[in-house]
């Protein structure tokens, strides 16, 4: 609500005045304050005033008038008010043309009308629409706080908020994803959002200071979208940005007093329902990770009540699965994959498990298939929809996709898979599991960190892992190594190594070389050593064939 000079001329002191220029814009024209000035203006008055004057000093002087006429235009004021009768009789005709040109409205004031009387009508008038004007900021307020109690939306949020301030409104998350608008366009939200995140769109200076007054100006940024301007303001909890309020006005005049108060209050609001809504999904998440940890550690039948629990979380269990586990670790810290979660870097465990639940999540939407997810002490364990004769592929492009985004924002870190099919079973989400878990360290003790193994390519190694459990294999793979471990430690060699690439290349000796960037006599008098200190020949086929068996089981790390 906005006090005009019309609702002023109404009131009972001023019905002997008369208005001697700027009739038409008695109902444009506000009035925020009232005062009394005399020569000179300088600061002493600002805009949307009613300025009441005698004249005094200028009773003689037209051109001392005149620039005191001016000054007060430059100033702003709405309303120049001359008491007449003593000091003024008549207002010069060049004075009010003046005010004509610069839209000042004039007003003739008897002199027999006391200022005071006014001053006080005027600031009763003033205080009286300030009082309505903050009830319906309260108003505003109250009803934007109840859209978050009674659990409403942010689409009841924004319709509330237009309908108190009528400016094209809209709530965008964090990511700029647009969640509610009322009249705002859909078109130019889209493509401000995806311009801003490419860096492509920035703000521009704000163009009117008439709201700089208010605090929240300070934090507004003004965007410049092809011929549509628009305003944005931040929903921050905690420091944390948890959204965006958009507003366009078709006029920076819009930006009232009320309006600026009532966006704040929406901020607030927001804020709230962005609190409450991720304390829900916080609860949400919490019980879908226990679910499926629960799942994948303990031997669960798929009955009915499974399934019901599943389908209230959003899980199909009678899907085809392939199950994911990830370790991870810092290349830095080396093998203690637990250093990682510990390093100031990450923060927490939580905030590190928010990156990986992303990508998995956004990697699951790009390529259309379900996922179920869950952290346990540095463990990713992912449940992927998968059919049987695809899973390779699925896998390997599902797992690059993560991978790819995930370096950039953790560039030392290492993760490692472990993938397994499920199969029909009694108890498939927890085999499946097992069988993921023993492809991972089959992987990271043959490869190391940083490589995926699927449980279909480890049957040689279980095997060996098998075959390593016996006493008298422990005996054979000890007494067969012992020289060639006792070698390299003294000698600071690595003959194993040296034998596992000559293995690798099928005895080819040239080849062995350059793998190894070694000249070809240093090669040979190193397969000679291996020979001397085991005893055997390797281009025995037996021989070779114990030598190769023993350096596996020992790289498996079962035999001590």
């Amino acid at each position: 609500m906005v006090l005009t000079v019309s609702t002023i001329m109404q009131m009972p002191v001023m019905k002997v005045c008369e208005v001697k220029t700027g009739k038409q814009l008695l109902e444009q024209k506000p009035i925020e304050w009232v005062s009394v000035i005399e020569l000179p203006v300088e600061n002493f008055v600002r805009k949307n005033e009613f300025v009441l004057s005698t004249g005094i000093g200028c009773e003689d002087n037209p051109n001392l008038l005149e620039s005191f006429v001016q000054d007060v235009i430059q100033s702003g004021v709405s309303v120049l008010g001359f008491a007449t009768g003593r000091y003024i009789y008549n207002i010069p005709d060049r004075i009010l043309e003046k005010a004509n040109q610069n839209d000042l409205i004039i007003i003739d004031i008897p002199w027999e009308v006391r200022f005071t009387d006014i001053w006080q009508s005027v600031m009763d008038k003033i205080t009286e629409v300030k009082h309505k004007e903050r009830q319906k900021v309260e108003d505003a307020r109250q009803e934007l706080i109840n859209c978050v109690l009674k659990d409403k939306g942010l689409e009841e949020i924004a319709h509330t908020l237009y309908k108190h301030i009528k400016i094209p409104v809209a709530i965008t998350d964090s990511e700029k994803r647009w969640r509610a608008l009322k009249f705002f366009n859909k078109d130019i939200l889209e493509n401000y959002s995806l311009e801003v995140q490419e860096g492509h769109l920035h703000p521009i200076p704000l163009s009117d200071i008439k709201f700089q007054e208010h605090p929240l100006y300070y934090h507004m940024k003004e965007y410049k979208f092809y011929k549509d301007r628009f305003f944005q303001l931040q929903i921050l909890n905690n420091h944390k940005v948890q959204g965006y309020i958009v507003f366009q006005p078709s006029d920076n005049k819009e930006l009232t007093w009320f309006v600026m108060n009532v966006l704040e209050h929406a901020l607030t609001a927001c804020a709230l329902y962005f609190v409450k809504e991720n304390a829900i999904e916080l609860t949400e998440i919490r019980l879908k990770d226990n679910f499926v940890l629960n799942l994948a550690k303990n031997k669960l039948k798929i009955d009915h009540q499974l399934l019901t629990k599943a389908h209230l979380l959003r899980y199909d269990l009678n899907l085809p699965y392939v199950c994911i586990v990830g370790d991870i670790r810092n290349k830095d810290l080396g093998s203690d994959k637990h250093d990682t979660l510990d390093n100031p870097y990450h923060s927490s465990l939580r905030s590190f498990n928010y990156y990986i639940q992303k990508e998995i999540t956004y990697a699951g939407r790009l390529f259309e298939r379900k996922t179920m997810t869950t952290f346990e002490k540095g463990e990713v364990i992912l449940y992927l929809q998968v059919e049987d004769p695809s899973y390779h592929d699925v896998a390997n492009q599902f797992l690059d996709t993560i991978e790819r985004r995930l370096s950039q924002l953790l560039s030392d870190i290492d993760i490692s898979w472990g993938i397994a099919l499920q199969k029909e079973s009694t108890y498939p989400f927890y085999e499946s599991y097992e069988k993921a878990k023993t492809a991972l360290e089959i992987g990271l003790q043959h490869d190391g960190p940083g490589n995926r193994t699927f449980y279909s390519d480890t049957r040689i190694n279980r095997l060996l892992m098998a075959i390593s459990q016996e006493e008298n294999i422990h005996e054979i793979v000890k007494d067969t190594l012992r020289p060639l471990l006792e070698y390299d430690k003294k000698r600071q060699t690595d003959l194993i190594f040296t034998f596992k690439t000559y293995n690798k290349y099928k005895g080819n000796v040239s080849q062995t070389a350059r793998e190894l960037n070694l000249h070809r006599q240093s090669l040979l008098h190193r397969l000679r050593k291996i020979e001397s200190l085991t005893h055997l020949s390797l281009i025995e086929a037996d021989d070779s064939f114990l030598l190769d068996l023993s350096v596996r089981l020992w790289m498996l790390n079962k035999i001590k």
